[in-house]
């Protein structure tokens, strides 16, 4: 598994993260054997960074990867996070330093690689977004007091909210990583998108927070499962997928997804999922990847489209030009 780095942080990363998210279910919802499979076969091709949180399963894959990693002891890098509750708001640091107790308590272990910031970044004031005020005149004191007591190494932020906050606290340099979304639907973290695009407009956030030297960790790769083109979703995984910076609902993403077909055979891939993991790890600026995983088998086809390597320019241009055309 190719390995890029991290960012300031210097870690060497697998190029595909194991994702523990709840949109695929595997790490949430899960049959114990089938997680432990997935988790050995991952280390075997050279996996070495898993992401989990603890609002995925509400503690359920935290607690499933503690009891993992507990027997199988792997030498990885590991990232949870903290959402922090509205209430939680009148004691920032109060409310990051319980939640990652909580956390450490799940994982069976005293420290984490990484914590990253799951809230929003807007300034528009919702109940469950922060300020980028906030984020840097909180959350980042609230970061560094966790480092100095070993309890994590870095710190990051989820890269979902209003693009002027993001860009702001991207630029500031006070963050180790970010999650950036970015697939074939929403292409704007990644290059000029022309007016219209019916996406956000992340105003090429990737680039942005790579000269800002953090490490991007590429989050909804598959646009939360719509790139499959397939609206049935597995059991295991979240049922209704809201959009993140795409369409205005699943159903369009799928639609919009299916237009991407007549590009299959010609750049060599077996499907659009193929076509979508290669085309985020194409990126430059792009650390690491995560899609969501529902079983073993769809990990082992994630990890084989990303050893195929990355698309060759012929075909990202094709696609830059198809998705052009999605402008009304």
């Amino acid at each position: 598994m190719l390995k890029r780095k991290l960012g300031r942080t210097g870690l060497d990363v697998s190029l595909l993260t194991f994702g523990c998210g709840a949109v695929g279910g595997l790490m949430t919802k899960g049959d114990p054997a089938d997680q432990m499979r997935a988790v050995v076969r991952a280390l075997e091709i050279g996996i070495n960074f898993f992401d989990t949180a603890p609002l995925y399963g509400n503690g359920a894959s935290e607690t499933n990867v503690g009891r993992i990693f507990a027997e199988l002891k792997p030498d990885v890098v590991l990232g949870t996070k903290v959402n922090v509750p509205p209430e939680g708001k009148g004691d920032i640091a109060a409310a990051i330093d319980a939640s990652i107790n909580e956390s450490l308590r799940r994982l069976k272990r005293d420290s984490v690689d990484l914590l990253q910031l799951h809230n929003s970044i807007s300034a528009e004031g919702r109940p469950r977004d922060l300020h980028p005020d906030v984020v840097l005149g909180e959350v980042v004191p609230a970061f560094e007091k966790l480092k100095r007591a070993g309890k994590i190494r870095f710190g990051g932020i989820t890269a979902i909210g209003d693009t002027a906050a993001l860009h702001r606290v991207v630029d500031a340099k006070a963050f180790d990583t970010a999650q950036i979304v970015y697939n074939l639907l929403s292409p704007s973290a990644g290059r000029a998108i022309p007016a219209g695009y019916p996406a956000q407009d992340y105003g090429e956030l990737l680039t942005r927070a790579a000269a800002a030297g953090m490490g991007t960790i590429v989050i909804r790769a598959l646009a939360g499962g719509a790139l499959s083109g397939e609206e049935a979703r597995h059991p295991l995984g979240v049922q209704e997928v809201a959009p993140i910076g795409s369409g205005s609902d699943y159903r369009t993403d799928v639609v919009r997804a299916r237009a991407f077909d007549p590009l299959v055979a010609s750049a060599g891939t077996v499907d659009k999922i193929e076509l979508a993991i290669r085309f985020v790890a194409s990126h430059r600026a792009v650390s690491t990847l995560q899609v969501g995983i529902a079983t073993p088998a769809q990990f082992e086809g994630a990890a084989a489209s990303v050893a195929r390597g990355p698309l060759t320019e012929e075909t990202l241009v094709r696609i830059s030009a198809l998705q052009d055309t999605f402008v009304p």
